[in-house]
């Protein structure tokens, strides 16, 4: 059976070291050097698609996620507090949307400013359990690509479109074949925050958008704070999963106190949207990696070109053209130990 793990470690493109811990891998150049054109390519895609990219730090006062509802809905995945002080605690983020709510509020906004696509590249920190644990598939530390557009209520439906069509884009470039749709609602309990007619009126907006595309409902799949659409793959074992996200957050823009300046001059609570073009970079390659056993399509491939010389006299010249490959912009390698001389006794 194909398995991600076994092609990481042949391919060189990632470790897991017990001195580091479990779920924490380590990406080595070959694999770095994959991830890193791809985040480029999503970057690019997100930029000419309006959104504006965003650093934020991978921790925050304990306050922060109290008010973001994590702490009180959420804690059971969540690392312990780190404190510095009886007054002064910080947790690792189990989740980029707090910072975002924060980038949004660091000043009055207009309607002009709608819908406000704000995405980051980042990383958030869950205590998953040892025993479920495994390669690049679940872990600990994820790269998280995520984005969150704040929105008035009536742009959400095209938002939502918007969305969907950039998923699609990008999943055909990486080679992702999409298992299917699933709407993912409330279920039975009070792990879930906000009135019903909050839940109501998101997850209609969620089924307008999924006109034309078949679903399936996934009661008890929700996030805490609202319903989402989730789009699932299946890995070579058979396993499914979801790869990328969309979700209507009624529940943030409260707690955080959003608003913008509409064009009466009143004050608005935009909606919240989360969403995932590609999901974690961990899972997203785990997937990749065993879709393509190995052999990347050449634009997000490790290795571009290998330049392998005829003996030891072609070694600077080999070096030469390697050079002129890199200046134009490709990942090359040059084969000494592999030459078309070698063995051949001339």
């Amino acid at each position: 059976m194909i398995d991600h793990r076994r092609l990481g470690r042949e391919l060189d493109l990632f470790v897991s070291d017990p001195l580091v811990g479990a779920g924490l891998p380590i990406w080595l150049p070959a694999g770095a050097a994959a991830r890193h054109a791809v985040e480029e390519y999503v970057r690019e895609l997100e930029r000419r698609s309006g959104h504006q990219h965003v650093y934020s730090p991978p921790l925050g006062k304990r306050e922060l996620f109290e008010l973001s509802g994590h702490l009180g809905y959420f804690a059971d995945d969540m690392f312990p507090p780190l404190r510095l002080s009886a007054d002064d605690e910080f947790v690792l983020r189990p989740a980029l949307c707090p910072h975002h709510a924060l980038v949004f509020r660091a000043r009055g906004r207009s309607y002009r400013e709608l819908p406000l696509r704000i995405a980051e590249l980042g990383g958030m920190y869950r205590s998953e359990r040892s025993g479920v644990l495994g390669g690049l598939s679940r872990v600990r530390a994820i790269s998280l690509n995520d984005a969150h557009t704040f929105c008035a209520p009536e742009q959400v439906g095209a938002e939502v479109a918007e969305i969907l069509g950039l998923i699609r884009a990008a999943q055909a470039a990486l080679g992702v074949r999409p298992a299917g749709f699933r709407l993912s609602l409330r279920g039975p309990g009070g792990k879930y925050v906000g009135d019903d007619a909050q839940w109501a009126r998101a997850e209609e907006l969620l089924r307008d958008g999924l006109t034309g595309v078949e679903y399936v409902e996934a009661p008890g799949e929700a996030a805490f704070y609202g319903p989402k659409i989730d789009i699932q793959i299946v890995d070579a074992a058979g396993r499914e999963s979801t790869i990328s996200t969309i979700q209507v957050d009624f529940d943030k823009p409260e707690r955080f106190d959003l608003s913008y300046t509409d064009s009466d001059g009143s004050r608005r609570r935009p909606v919240m949207l989360h969403r995932s073009l590609v999901g974690s970079l961990e899972r997203l390659f785990a997937y990749l990696i065993e879709v393509h056993q190995g052999a990347f399509p050449a634009w997000y491939a490790p290795v571009q070109l290998v330049v392998l010389p005829v003996d030891d006299g072609q070694a600077a010249a080999a070096a030469d053209l390697a050079r002129r490959a890199v200046d134009a912009g490709l990942r090359v390698d040059v084969d000494v130990a592999g030459s078309l001389g070698a063995g051949s006794g001339t």
